[in-house]
């Protein structure tokens, strides 16, 4: 499970965006940079790092001992929860878990040295286990 080694601040402010703002595409990571395929976003989403290890271990499989995987997001958002059955007040709940803002266009996982065939019917699969509708992008 991914998660930052060391914080600057433990809690973050929760940043409750638009949908509007939410719908509007990355600027950055878009382009399959280091691999020949790529997993592409298309809807807005947070990606909690249980996700982006169950995704890995589909993509993993399939890259066996010939291919290569690049994880192109990390969980470093915090999201806070309090305990179930506590009241009101006294303050924000600790952490519970990472996850990672992806808005439409980002690239989540891209995979080399697979042939093409075996990496849309992984990469279809790896898509399934998150909460986001994707693309399966080949290198221009």
């Amino acid at each position: 499970m991914l998660f930052p080694k060391k914080v600057k601040h433990r809690k973050w402010q929760t940043q409750r965006l638009s949908e509007k703002r939410l719908k509007r595409p990355e600027t950055r990571g878009t382009t399959v940079v280091f691999g020949s395929f790529g997993l592409k976003a298309l809807t807005p989403a947070r990606i909690t790092s249980n996700q982006i290890e169950a995704a890995r271990k589909v993509l993993t499989r399939a890259t066996a001992k010939t291919g290569k995987l690049w994880i192109r997001i990390f969980p470093d958002r915090p999201v806070t929860a309090k305990p179930a059955e506590v009241g009101m007040g006294s303050g924000k709940g600790d952490p519970k878990h990472y996850v990672f803002q992806v808005r439409p266009g980002r690239i989540l996982f891209e995979m080399d040295g697979v042939d093409e065939k075996v990496a849309r019917a992984h990469m279809r699969q790896a898509g399934m286990k998150l909460p986001v509708k994707v693309a399966i992008v080949e290198r221009s």
